[in-house]
Parts: structure tokens; sequence; C-alpha cells
């Protein structure tokens, strides 16, 4: 259930944020909206209000906006999408995924000014442990402060990790404790079959600074642009074959969803966000029937100065059907596999 309900939260939020930006830009270059909507199915309420008809529907997973004249083939008057500048409809099409980059920075914002940033202490003193690991087999505590690995003095966590991550069959401690007694500990590490490095499960202390509205907005922003970043970068590998194309589909988001909401409301706002920049950049590749898609359109428009025809729309529409209906189909069988169904 809690799965379900952060599932329809977070995507009814980020579908109807981006359909936002179309209204709103619609509205402000002239366009006649005929309904404006929060979800879909049935009308559970609607009001009208001058041209527009606001409503509420039964399926709470976003939203959708009627903008007049978006079909070239339906009657066209001065106030449809058809009819204005090629600027006007590129800017209402964009609006969407650039509400998509808003929301996050919202978001990040919402976190970290509610709940500052953390950041790993270079001290060298245990700030966690993780159970049935050597350390908490060994009897080491929550505030002890490592002062020599294997004999060599060490004075911050960086140094810690590296002296521990070379040992071999054992490994001593040498501490002050909690109470501020020396204490010696030896203890045989963990290693890692993948990587091939000790562990012994010490997790170093976390310190959390508060920060400003202002500071929460600079680093929201900051955020938000180095997340999108990434993804370009491994969109860009993906296509190149430089990176293996692992997506995750709808049934894996949905999972993913679920298990941000049980860590808490924090994690759950942080990949809110996550998941509205990978939509706002998704929405805008050149592939038909995608925002980006038909700002192509625009531009092909705008270069022979006169719209395609409806027959090339119809071709390239069908293209775009075939695209992301096998990207989907591929997004899914991932995620069956992930879930060990096959």
């Amino acid at each position: 259930m809690t799965t379900i309900i952060a599932t329809i939260l977070v995507f009814g939020l980020l579908v109807l944020v981006h359909e936002l930006g179309h209204f709103i830009t619609a509205k402000l270059t002239g366009m006649r909206v005929s309904e404006f909507a929060i979800g879909f199915g049935p009308k559970l309420l609607w009001k009208k209000s001058g041209e527009t008809e606001y409503s509420v529907r039964a399926i709470p997973l976003g939203g959708f906006n009627k903008i007049d004249g978006m079909d070239p083939e339906e009657e066209q008057d001065e106030r449809g999408f058809s009819r204005k500048p090629v600027w006007a409809r590129a800017v209402v099409i964009a609006a969407g995924s650039l509400m998509n980059f808003v929301l996050p920075v919202l978001l990040f914002t919402i976190v970290f000014f509610a709940n500052g940033i953390e950041t790993v202490s270079d001290k060298p003193m245990i700030g966690a442990l993780i159970p049935g690991k050597p350390a908490v087999q060994s009897g080491l505590s929550v505030g002890d402060k490592i002062v020599k690995v294997n004999g060599a003095p060490v004075g911050n966590w960086r140094e810690v990790v590296e002296t521990i991550r070379v040992a071999k069959d054992s490994l001593t401690l040498e501490l002050v404790t909690v109470a501020g007694k020396p204490r010696t500990v030896t203890m045989i590490p963990e290693i890692d079959s993948k990587s091939g490095r000790a562990l012994i499960g010490i997790v170093p202390v976390i310190d959390k600074q508060k920060l400003s509205l202002a500071e929460s907005i600079s680093r929201a922003v900051s955020q938000t642009f180095a997340i999108a970043g990434k993804m370009l970068t491994g969109l860009g590998q993906m296509f190149t074959g430089k990176a293996e194309a692992d997506i995750a589909g709808p049934i894996g988001v949905m999972k993913l969803t679920g298990e941000m909401a049980q860590l808490g409301i924090v994690p759950l706002l942080q990949f809110a966000g996550f998941l509205s920049i990978n939509l706002g950049l998704i929405n805008l590749l050149p592939v038909p029937l995608l925002d980006g898609g038909h700002l192509i359109t625009l531009l092909l428009e705008a270069i022979r100065r006169k719209p395609l025809s409806a027959k090339q729309i119809h071709y390239t529409q069908m293209v775009g059907i075939a695209l992301l209906g096998t990207l989907m189909l591929f997004a899914t069988f991932k995620d069956l596999i992930r879930l060990n169904l096959f």
C-alpha cells in the first residue's frame, strides 16, 4: 500500500507539474485552453471559469490540458495553437520539460532547508557499526577514536580506510574509547569478494550542517544541474555503446519509489526530484510524440517557412510510437529480469 500511494503521489506530481508548464505558457501566449484536468478518467469535480473548464478526475496520475488547435486538422482561429507564431508554440512545448527542472529545485530546496546537509567527517572516529561485521564482534563502540592501525599512526578517516583495506590475515587497532581509556583490539577482517579489500564494518561520523534559505536554493540549483549533467553523460554513453543500456520501466520505478517511501519523506522527495529531471530530459529527446520531437518539427517549419503536411506528421508519429513502444518493452523486460521472473 505504501508503494502504491507513493507512486500515485510522485507520478501524479511529476505529470501535473509538466502539464502545468504547458497550461501557463499557453495562456500567456494567448492560446485558448478548453480544459485543464487533474487526473484522468471520469470527472469527479469540475467548474468552468471563463473559457477553461477545470476538473478533478478519478485516476490521480498526473493531469492534462486541452489546447485548441493542437491538431492541424481541426478548425482553427487566431487563438488556435497552429495559428500562433513558431516561437510561441515552441515556448509552450518546451515549458513542460522546463517545469520538470523547476520542480527538483523546489524539492531539493525544501530538503536542504529543513534537513540541512550531511557531510562525512574526516575525524578518525567510529560513527556507526554495521551489524554482524568484525568490528561489532570485536566489541568496538560508536565514538571510539582510532589512533593506530597495525602499528601505523592515523590522523584522519581517509588514512584509517586506506590502512584497513590492505590488511590481510589480521588487523590490530589501537583506540581511545568513549570513556577516554586506551584500548587495543585484534580482529580478522572480512575480504570483499569483488574488490579484494579488507572490511571490518565501521562507518565514519556524519556531520549535519544547517543551511539558510538562500544557501538551500543555491545548492538545489547546483544539484539539479549536476544530476542533469550526469544523466546526459549516461545517455550519451548508452547511445554510443560505452555503457550498458540499464534502464528501468514502470515496474522498476514503482519498486524504487516504494523503497524510497519506506526510508522516509526526505529520500522520497529527493527521488521525486531525480525522476523529474529524468522526465524533463527524456521529453526533450528528438523523438516524435515527445516534446523534443515537436520542437524539431517546429524548427523544420521555421526553416521551410511552412508546416509539415498531415501525411508527414502522421508518418513521424508512427515512427515515434514504434520507438517508444520498443523502449517500453525493453525497459519492462529489464524490470522483470531484476525481479528474477526469468
